[in-house]
């Protein structure tokens, strides 16, 4: 490889890298009581997320804006790479789901599901990872038997 050609695919990767960064990361909007979507937010940074937390009177207006259902309303809602991510999601699934990029308007843990990230105790639930679309439809996208 010549000299040209190698500055050139340094230049593109380096600046691929804070691209991709700051494509993937994750808008939280949460209450400013919630003790759970803080411990979410520590799992999502603990596996590589950058993680931008915002205090708000109503996450049901952004669940709104970002098309959740009402029916898979947990206590936070997020976004990152284009998609709303609603719960406990695990950072496993949405690592997944950018790197797959399936049609969809996003990812759900629906409630607050004992067992899931952030909602870590002495008891866990099984509990499914909801891929969804605007209008309510969805697939199961991963299964958690704890």
């Amino acid at each position: 490889m010549n000299r040209r050609k190698f500055l050139a695919a340094s230049a593109v990767a380096f600046l691929a890298g804070p691209a991709r960064a700051a494509r993937d990361a994750v808008e939280v909007y949460k209450s400013p009581t919630c003790g759970c979507c803080g411990d979410w937010i520590k799992h999502l940074r603990a596996s590589g997320f950058e993680v931008r937390s915002h205090d708000v009177p109503d996450a049901g207006e952004y669940r709104r804006r970002y098309g959740v259902p009402g029916t898979f309303a947990s206590c936070h809602t997020a976004v990152v790479g284009g998609y709303a991510i609603e719960g406990h999601v695990p950072a496993r699934e949405i690592k997944r789901l950018l790197a797959e990029r399936p049609k969809a308007q996003g990812l759900a843990v629906p409630g607050m599901v004992a067992g899931s990230p952030g909602m870590e105790g002495p008891r866990s639930e099984p509990y499914e990872v909801l891929l969804f679309q605007r209008d309510g439809r969805y697939v199961t996208y991963a299964k958690y038997a704890r």
